[in-house]
């Protein structure tokens, strides 16, 4: 399931109040999934790593009166029970069985030793078990165990990653993702002690890259070496050195600010997916407004009219689903280039 999907059946669960267990390969972002959906809920989170946790981090401590012991639980467990969050249980399948056993019964009556969740709290696994879970050093988890969780296997699309990823990394480090997907994640078996890409680390590599000003689209050949060198210890050497190649036979690509300048004749011998790609460039860029000047109004019309009919249909969806474009659709639509219309364009088409 990729994460489009995922997230539009996640609150249907949520909001019955069940358990939710995330499983995929590392680096894939099951802990991003997690910290997105409580920020669409405005919730706060209380992540624990299972697998650092002892039996006495999960249970807290006894205190005696009189006779008698009771428990105290541990804060971020107080904290669940006394407000509404989004308690996130991180790496289930490589906790000791101890732990995972507070777990089964947490899960299954939302309590822990006498203290019940709030009931608004919603609690969230994320594991690298289920389809790739040999590829790992983890536990399994048993039927009683698994029936206890609704779990989703996710395995996300290069789509996903490129909606996500479209202005929060560089932008030749997009091209360069978007050009060379195979080079997101490694597919297939892992080899021992190999460094492999992942989407977490490109995301990582991008940070060291950009702080170090190596992706400053006017010197790339420059820094190319150096660049290929930070990359390698992030992403491996295959797809650093493929990243150097890139960055070498750059050309500046297409921009937003190109568009909306009226340089369409950047785009000549554009494929479908390079049409594609910048109408998400500039979905992705938030440009898109009723302030836009005039002649930007009509060199954004004159983009529309020369994209492909696949490429032009996504651009006039993406900008109607967003209803914070209404007054740049309401603008748009009374551009007129050539004596034409949108209307009259999505009519042709």
């Amino acid at each position: 399931m990729d994460f489009k999907t995922f997230n539009s059946v996640v609150d249907v669960i949520a909001d019955a109040r069940f358990p939710i267990m995330i499983r995929g390969k590392h680096g894939m972002g099951k802990s991003e999934t997690v910290y997105q959906f409580a920020k669409r809920r405005n919730m706060p989170v209380i992540e624990r790593r299972l697998s650092q946790m002892t039996e006495g981090d999960l249970l807290g401590l006894p205190s005696v009166d009189g006779n008698r012991t009771s428990w105290n639980p541990p804060d971020w467990y107080k904290d669940a029970c006394d407000k509404p969050v989004v308690l996130f249980l991180d790496e289930l399948d490589r906790a000791i069985t101890e732990v995972k056993q507070g777990v089964m019964q947490l899960t299954d009556s939302r309590t822990l030793n006498g203290y019940r969740l709030h009931p608004e709290t919603l609690v969230f696994a994320a594991c690298n078990g289920g389809v790739h879970g040999a590829q790992y050093t983890v536990n399994d988890l048993d039927p009683a165990e698994l029936d206890r969780w609704t779990v989703f296997d996710l395995e996300p699309s290069v789509e996903d990653f490129l909606e996500y990823a479209n202005g929060k990394v560089a932008p030749v480090l997009w091209d360069f993702l978007n050009q060379n997907r195979s080079h997101l994640e490694h597919k297939g078996e892992f080899e021992p002690n190999k460094v492999y890409p992942t989407r977490r680390s490109w995301f990582r590599a991008n940070d060291a890259l950009v702080r170090a000003n190596l992706l400053d689209g006017d010197k790339l050949k420059q820094v190319s070496q150096r660049a290929y060198l930070v990359a390698q210890g992030f992403v491996g050497f295959e797809a650093a050195i493929s990243l150097k190649d890139f960055m070498d036979k750059y050309e500046r690509q297409v921009t937003v600010e190109d568009i909306l300048e009226g340089k369409l004749s950047k785009t000549k011998g554009f494929k479908l997916n390079d049409h594609i790609s910048l109408v998400e460039k500039m979905i992705g860029a938030k440009i898109l407004s009723d302030k836009l000047t005039p002649e930007q109004m009509q060199n954004v019309a004159k983009f529309y009219f020369n994209l492909p009919a696949e490429a032009a249909m996504k651009f006039y969806t993406e900008i109607n689903s967003d209803k914070n474009l209404l007054s740049f659709v309401i603008a748009f639509h009374k551009v007129q280039v050539d004596g034409r219309t949108i209307k009259d364009y999505i009519i042709s088409v």
